[in-house]
């Protein structure tokens, strides 16, 4: 936000203007006003800007002398009126601190609405040297030549907070919208001093409000503070979500005088409005009045800029302590200036100490003067002219008589033709034109026609000079040549060298150099030292350059660097390095502390080398040493360290052979002495494990001199060899100790039962892996039952055996053993107990053992079980054979068989053998059962004979669709041959599939079909032995409808119909019909009997006035036919009485054979994406749609979609892929004949051979693909 400059309003509505305090604590300045009075006769003449005058008529009274009054406070204006005296000039200048912002006016910047027409204020140009410090505001109004009447009593435009209100609006009241409470806290009028901080809070309860009020922040009327905020202006806003109250707050920082006015707050929420006004005063600190001469303050501020001329406001805020003028009668310089000639305007600015005349003169221009007509002259020169440096200007003059000799003067002296003046004639207007104007040609001019004279002052305008190339910045090393460069726009203009803001000396004696070369500048630096680092900078009158130049020491090379050292106590030290530039000193450092030599410490140093020797090394003598290069940051560094070998002190101790016993779950403190320098660090380990000193129960400890090793409670884990490990930087050392703790043994592992009895069983057992340092002395032996907690020992001496065979057990009974291992010290814990086992016995030999069948390499035996089996059970049996006469038994089953039952193949024929059961159980086998007598083995005829069951002697019925599994089981030795027939006729095994087994044959149809009914003759047959069946299948299927239904008669509510069996049955006889009825309006049909037997009927209850249709369904054992038959003549039911008789009419016959009206048209489908093929068809009845594919049906085939509606017969293949391509045909066929229609697909963008590998295409359909393929492509080409 721009820092605002306050108005103060004078009693009689006059605006006037504050000076603000000078930042960096400058005393306040004066306002100064300046009333110089014109001729009393003002007329319009500004140069070429319309100038209005004031309304009232000006007043002829004697020209008032230049007064300068300093005022502290405003005060009304001098006659008391709103408006300032005619004819005066008041000159208002203020200053702002160094952060406020500058308000120009200039021809190219757009006025503000409120100085539109104030054509009189210009600004005067800010200094280069005051601009960083300060900025400067400058108004000027003339009251009696440029600013209309209404213009008076209105405040000038200025930056500010905000407008506020007019002093003729101070007393309106303010029309605000009906408010609602909403502000539960509101800000308050406050007063604070200048520079001062303030805030002002407003608060808004929530409870009620559904989301966040919208508050603005206004200063008078119009001007919302939102836009504004900055360093100035902070707006914030808080919610308290424990009380529910927004909280918004309005911080203004470092107030100034122009922050007073009055302020309004206003929120809103949706319907919701309220609002609260207040006023912020400004205390002004005091300000001290100071006298000027106004005079004084008129002077050049910079020659040829643009706004040359004005009050340069910089030379006011220069005079920061008052100055004592000398006393001087007052003088009219405006008089003394009216009347005389240009030619003497600069004699008299400089007798009365004026050095700004071109201020005076333009002021001199807006002042409006009488005009006496001139005889000579119909138009004069412009009162002033104004031109760029280089550009040419045109001076014209009007002669009422152009035989009148003219003369043009330049500061008096007559001016001649030359290529520079050039004189122009046209008409009556005569032209003088300057060519190339130059700061010579800035002067006063005239022109003389007779006696007349007009004069005017040409004011050219000097170009800034510009920096065109900058300076780069420099960064070098001492004893080097530094050279800055800067070009600028114009040759010889005139530059200032800075240093950090100083001016640079360029003298005799001075260390720099200033050079200029055309546009070129250059300062130069022959022998740079670090002295001449800091920020250069040139300034010309159009902009300034700066660089930076770093001027550093010679960069530190280190040939050799310190090396850290270790050193035994007692040996020499020496520290060497090696720099560059080697005459730089340097000091040697221990931790910090300087070394100074001595007897015992030598410091060296030649050229590059510097060298710290210390003869005989202490212990005090370990540190840092550091080396340090006068001038440089840079250092050296080493670490010393004194060090003595360590060693460990086992004497102490009394133990033999270093060897300590102790008894586990004691405690043990081993404390061992140890020396070296530095400390030494100490390690405890066991094997690879390092002790800790933070152990909760083993830890190792060191207290200086000494080490120790403490177990809190001892375990067997504790026994072993522990190592003292001693290292500092002057080597290690190490010693064992032998620690040996003497325990209870370790439970045995658990025992294994090798053999088990009826009752009794053999265990054994390994020792212990750990004795507790103590020879086993023997073993306790426990048993139990292992559903029982409760072991019971069954040894109370000790066994010094690692076998027992325990006894006295129940059979069956599962039990397990567990063993305790005894030495000197306990009885060690038990172990894990053994696996259970059961004590059992064999069961008794099987029973009844005899021959079932015999063949010519086979002998089948049967048996029954054991009597006596036992509590272990029966796993199975064991079958032995042996040739008779010979003691070599074989085992046929070399699994056990669970059978009673059992089958020894691979026998020699003719042979006999001996044959014997065992059973087996988990304790063994038990004794043999074998057949009295020998087996021969030759295989014994036995006729056939077919055992056809009970439901296969009468007809076995089945539907079309089902599955059909006959089994017939047969007798006959040896294997009979088995055959079926059908009719007569060998069956066909792809219709029907047979298999036959040693003692059966199954008939098996996967899907039944009517065809497959009749009577198939199995015959069975062994040698000249056979045997037959004969088995009688029927497939049922659906009956056909009704050949035809007529109507026989029609009386009341009755109609007789007849109608003649189905031509196809369904191979079932037809059980019954069932009969429906639908009404011609609406054809709905209503069953009105079913399971009717007979072919005829009379249908009853029919409504009178309605016209029937009638149709009826067959029916057998499979259910109703799929369609029906229905009449092709309806029955009215009328009123008895005289009956119309209607016209018949021949019914016009719809059937047609099918016939496509849409064929199919060849297509190419992209790969992947899905295709259809559609056609349409028009037949009756309604056809049947059969699509294919090369000529070959598409059936249940998931990659197509068949639809048919209304005729459009569509197939939609899913996401084709090129062996999708081919032939397409749809055929439609109905009872009148069929047709059809094909088309070619063809699917571009196909696979690669991998990926219709991948899909799982058969390899000629991708042969004939990639063929196909090659073709097209090639007929592409």
């Amino acid at each position: 936000m721009p820092e605002p400059t306050k108005k103060d309003e004078t009693p009689n509505g006059q605006p006037e203007e504050s000076v603000a305090p000078e930042s960096y604590g400058a005393p306040p300045l004066p306002e100064i006003s300046l009333e110089v009075s014109p001729p009393p006769e003002a007329t319009i003449e500004a140069g070429n800007e319309p100038v209005e005058t004031d309304r009232k008529s000006p007043q002829p009274a004697e020209p008032e002398p230049l007064e300068a009054v300093v005022a502290q406070e405003p005060s009304p204006t001098k006659n008391g009126l709103d408006q300032p005296q005619p004819g005066g000039v008041e000159v208002k200048e203020s200053a702002e601190s160094a952060n406020s912002a500058v308000k120009e006016e200039s021809p190219s910047s757009h006025p503000p609405a409120d100085d539109d027409k104030a054509g009189a204020t210009t600004p005067s140009p800010t200094p280069q040297a005051e601009e960083a410090n300060s900025t400067k505001k400058l108004s000027v109004d003339l009251p009696n030549d440029s600013v209309p009447v209404p213009a008076m009593g209105r405040k000038d435009s200025v930056w500010s907070l905000g407008e506020g209100q007019a002093p003729e609006d101070l007393d309106k009241p303010i029309d605000t919208p009906p408010l609602s409470t909403l502000l539960i806290e509101r800000p308050q009028s406050r007063t604070i001093p200048v520079g001062g901080d303030i805030t002002f809070i407003a608060k808004v309860e929530a409870k009620d409000l559904l989301r966040k009020p919208t508050v603005k922040w206004f200063k008078g009327k119009w001007m919302d503070l939102a836009s504004k905020t900055g360093k100035h202006l902070q707006l914030k806003e808080t919610f308290d979500r424990a009380t529910k109250i927004h909280t918004f707050e309005m911080l203004i920082i470092k107030a100034k005088d122009n922050y007073a006015g009055n302020y309004r707050c206003e929120v809103n929420y949706k319907d919701k409005f309220d609002s609260c006004s207040f006023d912020l005063e400004i205390q002004e600190s005091g300000q001290g009045s100071q006298n000027f001469d106004i005079r004084s303050a008129f002077k050049r501020s910079s020659e040829g800029q643009e706004d040359a001329g004005e009050l340069d406001f910089s030379g006011l805020l220069k005079h920061r302590e008052p100055k004592q003028q000398d006393d001087a009668p007052d003088v009219d310089v405006w008089e003394i200036l009216k009347n005389a000639r240009p030619d003497e305007y600069e004699k008299i600015a400089f007798t009365y100490g004026i050095t700004d005349l071109r201020g005076l003169l333009r002021r001199m221009k807006k002042i409006p003067k009488e005009e006496k007509k001139s005889e000579a002259f119909a138009k004069k020169l412009e009162p002033a002219y104004q031109v760029d440096k280089g550009s040419k200007i045109r001076l014209v003059v009007d002669l009422a008589d152009p035989t009148v000799e003219l003369k043009w003067y330049k500061n008096g002296q007559e001016i001649r033709p030359t290529p520079k003046y050039i004189f122009e004639h046209k008409g009556t207007q005569r032209i003088m034109v300057i060519n190339n104007c130059s700061s010579n040609d800035d002067a006063a001019y005239s022109v003389a026609a007779g006696d007349e004279k007009c004069t005017t002052e040409l004011f050219v305008k000097e170009l800034p000079v510009k920096i065109v190339k900058d300076i780069e910045p420099v960064k070098t090393t001492v004893n080097e040549r530094i050279e800055l460069e800067c070009e600028v726009s114009e040759e010889g203009a005139q530059v200032k060298w800075m240093k950090n803001g100083v001016e640079v000396p360029t003298g005799v004696r001075s260390r720099y150099r200033v050079k200029c070369e055309g546009t070129k500048h250059y300062l130069v630096i022959d022998d740079a030292s670090r002295e001449d680092t800091g920020t250069y900078s040139i300034m010309a009158t159009g902009g300034t350059s700066e660089a930076h130049v770093q001027v550093d020491l010679k960069p530190l090379k280190i040939y050799q660097d310190l090396q850290d050292m270790k050193v035994l106590l007692g040996q020499p030290i020496k520290l060497h390095c090696e720099i560059y530039p080697g005459n730089v000193p340097g000091r040697w450092y221990r931790n910090g502390q300087l070394i100074q030599p001595n007897d015992r410490m030598n410091i060296i140093h030649r050229n590059k080398v510097h060298r710290l020797e210390i003869e005989t090394s202490t212990l005090h003598d370990t540190g840092d040493y550091t080396f340090v290069p006068e001038g440089y940051s840079q250092s050296l560094s080493a670490k010393i360290h004194i060090i003595d070998p360590p060693r460990v002190h086992l004497d102490s101790l009394n133990f033999q052979d270093n060897t300590v016993t102790i008894v586990a779950g004691n405690k043990l403190r081993l404390e061992i002495p140890i020396s070296g320098e530095p400390v030494p660090r100490v390690v405890w380990m066991k094997g690879e494990r390092v002790i800790l000193d933070s152990g909760h129960r083993v830890r190792a400890e060191t207290y200086g001199d000494q080490t120790s090793l403490t177990i809190d409670i001892t375990e067997r884990e504790d026994t072993g060899n522990y190592k003292i490990v001693l290292q500092n930087e002057a080597g290690e050392a190490s010693a064992s100790v032998k620690i040996k703790v003497v325990d209870i043994p370790d439970a045995p592992e658990a025992p294994l039962v090798t053999e088990v009895g009826g009752d009794w069983c053999s265990m054994q057992w390994e020792p212990p892996k750990y004795d507790g340092s103590s020879p086993i002395l023997g073993y306790f032996i426990e048993r139990k039952k292992k559903q029982s907690s409760r072991w019971m020992r069954l040894n109370f001496d000790l066994i010094k055996e690692t076998t027992f065979d325990p006894k006295k057990m129940i059979e069956g009974v599962p039990y397990e053993v567990r063993i305790f291992a005894v030495n000197a010290i306990g009885v060690s814990k038990p172990s894990e107990p053994s696996k259970a086992f059961t004590p059992l016995a064999v069961t008794s030999e099987p029973t009844m053992l005899v021959v079932d069948d015999v063949t010519d390499s086979t002998v089948t035996v049967k048996w029954r079980p054991p009597e006596t089996i036992g509590a272990a059970g029966l796993d199975g049996y064991l079958v032995e054979y042996c040739i008779e006469g010979a003691n070599d038994w074989t085992v046929s089953n070399k699994e056990l068989t669970e059978k009673t039952r059992y089958t020894i193949p691979g026998l020699t024929p003719g042979s006999k053998i001996l044959v014997r059961v065992r059973a087996i159980n988990a304790a063994g086998a038990s004794a043999p059962r074998s057949l009295q007598h020998a087996v021969l083995v030759k295989e014994v005829i036995e006729p056939p004979k077919i055992r056809v069951p009970r439901h296969l002697k009468q007809t076995y019925i089945r539907r079309v669709g089902e599955a059909v599994n006959l089994v017939v089981p047969f007798m006959g030795k040896p294997r009979p041959k088995v055959t079926w027939l059908k009719e007569g006729k060998p069956i066909e095994q792809t219709h029907v599939s047979i298999r036959n087994t040693d003692c059966d044959s199954i008939i098996f149809i996967r899907k039944a079909e009517r065809s497959h009914s009749g009577k198939y003759e199995m015959t069975v047959q062994v040698e000249n032995h056979t045997d037959t069946a004969i088995i009688d299948i029927q497939i049922v299927d659906l009956p056909g409808p009704p050949q035809s239904v007529t109507i026989e008669d029609v009386w009341g509510g009755n109609v007789a119909l007849v109608w003649t069996p189905p031509k196809d049955n369904g191979n079932a006889t037809i059980t019954g019909y069932t009969i429906q009825k639908a009404d011609k309006k609406t054809m709905e049909w209503y069953t009105c009997i079913e399971h009717y037997h007979r072919t005829c009927i009379t249908i009853t209850e029919l409504v009178v006035g309605n016209e029937y249709f009638f149709r009826i369904y067959s029916e057998n054992m499979c259910g109703l036919s799929e369609t029906a038959t229905q009449t092709k003549k309806s029955a009215l039911i009328v009123k008895e009485g005289k009956q119309m008789k209607t016209p018949e009419y021949n019914d016009r016959d719809f059937q047609e054979a099918p016939k496509f009206t849409q064929p199919l048209i060849n297509t190419f489908a992209i790969a992947g994406y899905n295709a259809t093929l559609n056609c349409s068809v028009r037949a009756n009845p309604k056809p049947k749609v059969i699509w294919m594919k090369n000529k070959i049906a598409i059936l249940d085939d998931a990659r197509y979609r068949m639809f048919s509606n209304q005729g459009v017969c569509t197939l939609e293949i899913r996401k084709p892929s090129p062996y999708d391509g081919g032939m397409y045909t749809c055929k439609a066929i109905n009872d009148l004949g069929e047709a059809q229609v094909e088309c070619k697909l063809e699917v571009k963008g196909g696979f690669t051979f991998y990926e219709l590998m991948q899909r799982g295409v058969p390899l000629h359909l991708i042969d004939k693909y990639m063929n196909e393929t090659k073709i097209v492509e090639q007929q592409e080409k």
